[in-house]
């Protein structure tokens, strides 16, 4: 099916509101994703252009980026949602509980909720047996955690046209790929619904940092832009606001303090709560307070 088979056209304004616990009017949703790189393939991402545009292998320096994520800036992101008393959404490689599993322990024994990210990074259209994939993906954290995760993200948002059934086959409740509405929306699959949760693509340091080039402290303009705007409108109707970060990226030591002060603005404000994705799901199953 085509997403507009999957779910119609709804605008925002034609919704009753929704309405969060207490009082509160918006939702913080911080999600930290955790990839492998293989060095045996071309890698995700590149900070470092190749010499003479000519995409060679093993790629040392650009694995050696992301490993320096793994290495040293995750921990600035651990000390950081230690200290708030914030667990946030875990975004993982199922690889990782195998090739880091200092990491994804240390994540295991804060409460961050675990979120099935793939077997290892890369997009989906080029996995020769998505099926296998996704089910590999999801027993091993199961295993790893205790728990099946209920969440899921796309490496780089990607689906083919049958993943929606694949995931929710698999027991997957919501997914993250479909960054098209404020809050939670259901789709339909042929094996039942999914859940789809408002994470970003505009409030996400791969865009900014990496593929727009801005100077680090850009990230703390849009971010506190974004939460101003949806804090606003959360008068009179719950918002939902995503921030989507990578170790490799935000956990730089000359980005780190603009991700420490976007807490600290948000501290100063009342009636928001820091929520991860299954307490949104089940908060949207739950009638979202309508």
């Amino acid at each position: 099916m085509q997403p507009r088979d999957r779910v119609e056209f709804s605008a925002i304004v034609d919704r009753p509101p929704m309405r969060l616990p207490g009082g509160a009017r918006m939702v913080v949703w911080t999600i930290v994703n955790l990839e492998v790189w293989d060095i045996a393939k071309p890698m995700a991402r590149q900070v470092l252009p190749a010499p003479t545009g000519q995409a060679l292998m093993p790629d040392v320096p650009n694995w050696s980026w992301h490993e320096y994520g793994m290495r040293v800036g995750v921990w600035r992101f651990f000390k950081l949602y230690q200290q708030l008393g914030i667990a946030p959404t875990l975004s993982i490689n199922a690889r990782v509980c195998d090739d880091y599993e200092r990491v994804a322990k240390q994540a295991l024994d804060a409460g961050w909720e675990f979120m099935g990210h793939s077997w290892e990074q890369g997009p989906i259209h080029k996995e020769p047996d998505q099926k296998a994939m996704i089910h590999r993906s999801m027993d091993r954290l199961e295993k790893f955690t205790g728990k099946r995760p209920v969440g899921w993200l796309g490496p780089g948002l990607t689906q083919t046209w049958e993943t929606p059934e694949l995931l929710a086959e698999a027991g997957v409740k919501y997914i993250g790929d479909w960054v098209y509405d404020d809050e939670p929306t259901t789709i339909h699959t042929a094996n039942g619904p999914l859940v789809t949760l408002p994470y970003t693509v505009e409030l996400n340091d791969i865009p900014m940092m990496i593929v727009q080039h801005h100077e680090s402290d850009y990230l703390l303009k849009r971010a506190i832009d974004q939460f101003d705007r949806l804090y606003a409108e959360s008068a009179e109707r719950a918002k939902i606001m995503s921030i989507a970060i990578h170790p490799y990226i935000s956990g730089q030591p000359h980005r780190i303090k603009y991700l420490e002060k976007f807490y600290e603005h948000v501290a100063k404000h009342t009636g928001v709560l820091h929520w991860n994705g299954e307490q949104l799901l089940d908060w949207y199953n739950a009638g979202a307070g309508r």
